[in-house]
């Protein structure tokens, strides 16, 4: 009788045990597929009843927040409409549809990132909250960058080279999050854009230049204009003529045929490879959703993405910002950015630190390196030669009273509307001796010149953070 009991104890037990870990693992260990499931209705049911967590500014201005709607549900409000459209997106929770910050950081927003927390309310009965989410965005700075681009297409990116923050991701046009179908545009041009650089990125060549052990800033070359490189005829700007000169004197005049001889003398693997370091050829590591960044690359004249190790590839125009090579603004940010902190080049983020619904701080994002780009005597020298362009080359209007500014402008030939135009440009860091500041601007076929339209949007945009 007593082994008989046993038995069936024992059979009781195992199914008992089959029942909780079947349980458990659609409602804990596989909630999330489960709620992903297309066909699944049940999800969408129960978020919009979810009060989904806030996004805030790193001064603690409201960017988005849950607001009551019928039924005991929830739906999102944005009180500074399209000024940060992009960067924190929209939900629509009875569509499905969201994007930016609120698509990337979903299960944070809305409490379900911890599965065992969401299933121990649900059985206490507690109604599920989401968690806050702070991010770095500075809102006089967004502002500042919105005003500068005065309703022209274009973006602006500032971060903070020490940690990677990032301070501002503006882009024009925006959208109203509130109803993104009605108008306006969700491509972001800050993280999605492919522009060619111009001569911002003689900054690239500048330093595979000088860490590679090739040349330094004193290294000459002869200026004259026009020069055959690689089989045709390369002229400076209004074919400018200079005689033999130094490659500060080169980047600080932005000299066409200099720094084009330069990148010829490399060659296609130390260009490429340096171009790496940096970040090109992969999804810049922001967290935003993966379909909303876009890697820098070169293409071919059929559009094929290249790398200038193949000999499909202009490399002497590519180490002028030209040739086919596409970056965006978030991309020179960071060039930018690895330049000001001696070599390193940090992650760039948006989010802080997400707290609870009872304020205590869940998880902090702490400064992590991407990348070694180069040497700090490197980054010292080529901020050194940026320096110069700023003092007394072609980026002058970039220049703030009593702060040294380290700055490099860019004019690139683009289509625009079926004619010839430009696309105008500026990335700089500041104070040029320990930046807090590295920022990129890019203008759409704006006319004028890098050191004309975008270096004084640059320039409101580091004194805004800098000063205030």
């Amino acid at each position: 009788m007593n082994d008989s009991i046993m038995k069936l104890f024992g059979v009781v037990f195992v199914l008992f045990g089959l029942l909780v870990a079947f349980t458990s693992r659609w409602t804990v260990f596989e909630a999330k597929a489960l709620r992903d499931q297309p066909r699944n209705a049940r999800p969408i049911l129960e978020e919009l009843r979810i009060k989904r967590g806030r996004i805030l500014a790193a001064n603690g201005a409201v960017l988005a927040r849950p607001v009551p709607g019928p039924g005991g549900t929830f739906g999102r409000a944005y009180p500074f409409g399209g000024v940060f459209a992009h960067a924190v997106g929209y939900s629509n929770a009875a569509l499905g549809q969201r994007a930016g910050l609120e698509k990337s950081e979903n299960d944070t927003l809305t409490g379900q990132d911890d599965a065992v927390s969401s299933f121990l309310d649900e059985l206490r009965g507690h109604q599920r909250r989401g968690n806050t989410v702070v991010t770095t965005l500075r809102p006089a700075a967004q502002k500042a960058a919105l005003a500068g681009l005065a309703g022209r297409n274009g973006a602006v990116v500032a971060l903070d080279p020490r940690t990677g923050a990032v301070q501002a991701l503006a882009a024009n046009p925006s959208f109203d999050p509130s109803h993104p179908a009605r108008g306006g545009s969700q491509f972001d041009r800050a993280t999605q854009s492919g522009y060619p650089p111009g001569s911002t990125f003689k900054t690239v060549t500048a330093v595979a230049a000088i860490d590679s052990g090739r040349f330094t800033p004193a290294s000459t070359l002869s200026g004259r204009s026009p020069q055959i490189i690689s089989g045709t005829p390369l002229s400076n700007d209004a074919g400018e003529q200079f005689g033999t000169i130094d490659l500060t004197t080169a980047l600080t005049n932005s000299v066409n045929t200099v720094w084009a001889q330069v990148a010829v003398a490399l060659g296609r693997r130390t260009m490429t490879s340096y171009m790496k370091r940096f970040g090109f050829y992969r999804r810049p590591p922001l967290d935003l959703p993966a379909g909303e960044r876009a890697a820098s690359h070169v293409v071919d004249f059929k559009g094929r993405v290249r790398e200038p190790t193949s000999d499909q590839v202009d490399l002497g125009r590519v180490g002028i910002g030209q040739g086919g090579l596409e970056v965006t603004p978030l991309q020179m940010a960071m060039v930018a950015s690895a330049i000001a902190n001696r070599g390193r080049l940090m992650t760039p983020h948006l989010v802080a630190r997400t707290v609870d619904p009872d304020g205590r701080t869940r998880s902090t994002v702490k400064p992590r390196l991407y990348s070694r780009v180069m040497k700090p005597s490197t980054a010292a020298q080529v901020g050194t030669m940026m320096q110069s362009v700023v003092r007394g080359g072609t980026g002058t209007q970039a220049a703030l009273s009593g702060i040294d500014v380290a700055g490099k402008t860019g004019t690139a030939e683009v289509g625009c509307n079926r004619q010839k135009g430009v696309q105008t440009w500026f990335i700089a860091f500041a104070p040029a001796k320990a930046p807090r500041v590295a920022v990129a601007v890019a203008v759409e076929c704006s006319g004028g010149f890098g050191g004309t339209v975008a270096a004084p949007i640059a320039k409101t945009v580091m004194e805004t953070i800098l000063r205030g």
